[in-house]
C-alpha cells in the first residue's frame, strides 16, 4: 500500500494532501469536506481507512490553505471550493500512480455541494458520488447536469438537512438513492452510526466505482 504526504500544485496555491493507494486498487475516492473540517479529522480518517481496506485508494486534502481557512467566509465560498476540487481532480488524473484509477467523490456538509458541482463539470469521468450530511441544495442549479450515480446519506435526527437533501434528490436526474440512518445526528457521533455510513458508501463504490474484472 502506497501512503504519501503530497503537495498539490494548483494555479494560485499549493495544497497539502494525504494519498493512499492500495497495491491492486482500480479506483480512488477524493474527499471533499465542509467548513471547519480537515484531512486530520478523525471522522474523515476513519472513513478513509475503511474504504482503503476494500482496496480503494483515498485522497484527503485541504481545500483551503491554513491562511485562507482563517477567513470564515472562505469555508462557505462554494465557488472557491469547487474550483479547488476541480483543479485537484485534474492533477490526480495526471498523477502517475493514480492516472489509471476510476475516480469517485465523498462529500460532507458544504463539501457535498462542491463534489456535485465538480461531478457535473467532469461528467462521466467521475464514476460515483456519496454525500454524508451534505448540503446538495447549495449546488441546486448544477444538479440536473450530474450524470454520476449519487448516494445521499442523512441522519434521521438531522431534520433540516433531510429536507434539503429531499429537495436536491428530486432535482437529480441520474442513478440516485437517499438513505436516512435512524438514530443518527448531523455528525453521526452516535455509536456505530459512522460505520453505517461507511457500509453504505462502500457498497455504492463497489457497485459504481470499482472496475469489475472481466469474466473469461
Amino acid at each position: 500500500m502506497k501512503k504519501l504526504e503530497i503537495d498539490i500544485p494548483l494555479t494560485s496555491v499549493t495544497l497539502k494532501g494525504d494519498l493512499v493507494i492500495p497495491e491492486n486498487a482500480t479506483a480512488i475516492v477524493v474527499f471533499s469536506y465542509g467548513s471547519g473540517s480537515s484531512r486530520f479529522s478523525n471522522r474523515n480518517r476513519m472513513l478513509a481507512e475503511l474504504i482503503q481496506k476494500q482496496n480503494i485508494g483515498t485522497l484527503l486534502f485541504d481545500l483551503l490553505t491554513e491562511e485562507e481557512d482563517q477567513v470564515y467566509a472562505n469555508r462557505f465560498n462554494v465557488d472557491l471550493l469547487v474550483s479547488r476540487l476541480i483543479e485537484t481532480t485534474e492533477w490526480l488524473m495526471g498523477y502517475d500512480s493514480a492516472k489509471d484509477l476510476h475516480i469517485g467523490y465523498f462529500g460532507a456538509n458544504t463539501g457535498a455541494a462542491s463534489a456535485l458541482r465538480a461531478a457535473a463539470y467532469f461528467g462521466d469521468n467521475i464514476k460515483a458520488v456519496v454525500s454524508r450530511s451534505g448540503r446538495p441544495d447549495l449546488a441546486l442549479s448544477a444538479l440536473h447536469q450530474v450524470t454520476t450515480p449519487t448516494l445521499l446519506i442523512v441522519g434521521g435526527m438531522d431534520v433540516p438537512v433531510i429536507g434539503m437533501n429531499k429537495m436536491a434528490f428530486d432535482e437529480l436526474d441520474t442513478v440516485k438513492e437517499m438513505k436516512i440512518v435512524t438514530g443518527a445526528s448531523h455528525l453521526f457521533d452516535e455509536a456505530g452510526k459512522l460505520l453505517e455510513v461507511a457500509d453504505l458508501a462502500i457498497t455504492w463504490y463497489k457497485k459504481y466505482l470499482v472496475i469489475k474484472e472481466m469474466s473469461s
